[in-house]
């Protein structure tokens, strides 16, 4: 009730537009200087005839005064003059954007959802924030994928290059990579090349991987031990080699997918000991298959 009665009082004071007064020795009437009762840099006539309060610096309660409103632009009777869900003294003083446009970089993306729901950069249409070579906007809205985060499915390769692969950037199997490890090794009796039953069971688990794995071909090496001549041995790692394709391409490995070596004697020889203890040293005694992949990028594991 006050209050009203201090806008009535003001209303009538301020139509007279001047304030007289005599004492002194005069009898002019003195203007005084315009009434700002808040302080907020707008008079109390101003914020009569523009529907704020005069006895509240900032109307609106934004965290920006009415004045300050004036300047930018922004409704001083209106928290949140764009209507993206930040108020206009968020905007102005702790994001940069601009609280007359929801979405101030025009990228498509509301200034809220950009702070509030993706923490992406609000004034930045080409921003990246994870650095993955897609821009955040099209992570979000073409790719589903996290804006904020380089690698969304945790499978080493980064959004950018699965996109540019053609893989699914949020299948952490897409793709399927293959690792040294996730091929075995075989061996092979002294001076035999013919597949033994324990390593059959070795490349048929090799087949199985490779078969879910179409991006990769294999190369086979095989060794021989040191026991013997080089050129018998060459030939013997040859012999090795072949019967390990021909095991893969009876088993729908395609030969195109495949290349083989025979190495002859293994790069480091056995220590007597492990000589006697197997003719010659088994573990020499072996053929490799190595994972090649065809895929463009290799994962940062």
């Amino acid at each position: 009730m006050k209050r009203n009665i201090h806008l009535l009082f003001l209303v009538l004071f301020l139509s007279a537009g001047v304030l007289t007064q005599y004492g002194c020795g005069s009898s002019e009437p003195a203007v005084v200087t315009p009434i700002d009762t808040d302080g907020d840099g707008v008079t109390d006539e101003q914020e009569l005839l523009n529907g704020t309060d005069p006895l509240s610096a900032d109307s609106d309660g934004d965290g920006l005064s009415d004045s300050e409103e004036i300047e930018n632009g922004t409704d001083p009777n209106n928290a949140d003059t764009d209507g993206d869900g930040l108020s206009d003294g968020d905007e102005v003083n702790t994001y940069g954007t601009d609280p007359t446009n929801a979405d101030s970089d025009g990228d498509g993306l509301s200034d809220y959802d950009e702070v509030i729901t993706y923490n992406t950069d609000p004034n930045d249409a080409n921003g990246d924030a994870d650095g993955d070579g897609l821009s955040d906007v099209d992570e979000i809205n073409t790719y589903n994928t996290d804006p904020t985060n380089a690698d969304s499915d945790g499978d080493g390769f980064t959004d950018g290059q699965e996109v540019d692969m053609g893989t699914n950037p949020n299948n952490g199997d897409d793709p399927v990579y293959v690792s040294n490890d996730d091929l075995g090794t075989i061996n092979f009796n002294f001076d035999r090349s013919s597949i033994t039953d324990e390593a059959a069971q070795v490349l048929a688990d090799n087949v199985d991987v490779l078969n879910n794995a179409p991006a990769f071909r294999v190369r086979v090496d095989a060794y021989t031990d040191h026991v013997g001549g080089d050129q018998y041995n060459l030939r013997l790692s040859l012999r090795r080699a072949a019967a390990v394709v021909e095991f893969y391409t009876n088993n729908g490995i395609s030969e195109d997918r495949i290349e083989s070596r025979g190495l002859g004697k293994a790069p480091v020889e056995c220590s007597e000991s492990e000589k006697e203890d197997n003719d010659g040293c088994e573990k020499n005694r072996r053929a490799e298959s190595l994972p090649l992949s065809t895929l463009k990028y290799s994962p940062d594991m």
